[in-house]
């Protein structure tokens, strides 16, 4: 008898968990210049903003996503990293031989030179778009993206991201990739979720531009000789 009492409480309760936990789900693709290949859909991140005072809700409840970007084979592994604001990365150097990590986005950071074997770390306190680079290897290039919730993550291969639950709400939805202008859209994720988002991002104008040294000046060797 006691159970028939509580029983309506108890499916109020597992709707509104339903109710709070929808999926969003789409696929992204990227418009090449003729002739040329998208290879990297993986490196598009995608978050989805809560608008308004939520926002700062949802912000005040985020926990650090700390992680790991390997100095590896002369490049950054992964090249792409999205955490949540606040998070810790890690920078090991898996290479024999010595590397440097240095930003200049939101005042900027410089681990210093590093050997094998060494470790360095930074704190990202700031939202934004982190462009990294080595001082010692010209064409190390990697991108940290720094978001204020905790509603983020990257496509697949095929270009396909979802996420698993979202509350109902308004959101301003942001992709973003390296190589193409962000793509900003406000939407709104109702009871049932929201599926079948399409984005198409425009890579038709994307020229590669050596970037300078962490004294602004270009490097001593453009090519990567060792």
């Amino acid at each position: 008898m006691r159970l028939k009492r509580y029983l309506p409480v108890l499916c109020a309760i597992i709707l509104a968990t339903q109710a709070a936990a929808q999926p969003v789900a789409g696929r992204v693709t990227i418009v090449e210049r003729p002739g040329e290949v998208t290879e990297d859909l993986q490196n598009v991140v995608v978050f989805l903003e809560p608008v308004g005072e939520r926002t700062r809700v949802a912000a005040s409840s985020m926990a650090p996503t700390n992680t790991v970007i390997a100095l590896q084979s002369r490049q950054f592994s992964p090249r792409v990293r999205v955490v949540t604001q606040g998070s810790r990365i890690e920078f090991p150097n898996q290479d024999p031989f010595s590397h440097n990590v240095f930003s200049k986005t939101n005042g900027g950071f410089d681990t210093g030179s590093f050997g094998r074997g060494k470790t360095r770390e930074q704190l990202f306190h700031d939202p934004g778009v982190y462009s990294l680079y080595c001082n010692v290897h010209p064409r190390m290039t990697a991108f940290v993206i720094t978001v204020n919730t905790p509603h983020f993550t990257q496509a697949g291969l095929d270009g396909r991201f979802a996420f698993d639950s979202v509350p109902p709400g308004r959101y301003r939805l942001h992709v973003w990739h390296d190589r193409a202008n962000s793509h900003v859209k406000d939407v709104t994720v109702s009871a049932a979720g929201l599926r079948n988002i399409v984005v198409e991002l425009d890579a038709k104008g994307y020229k590669y531009v050596q970037h300078k040294n962490k004294f602004g000046q270009v490097y001593a060797s453009t090519g990567d000789r060792y």
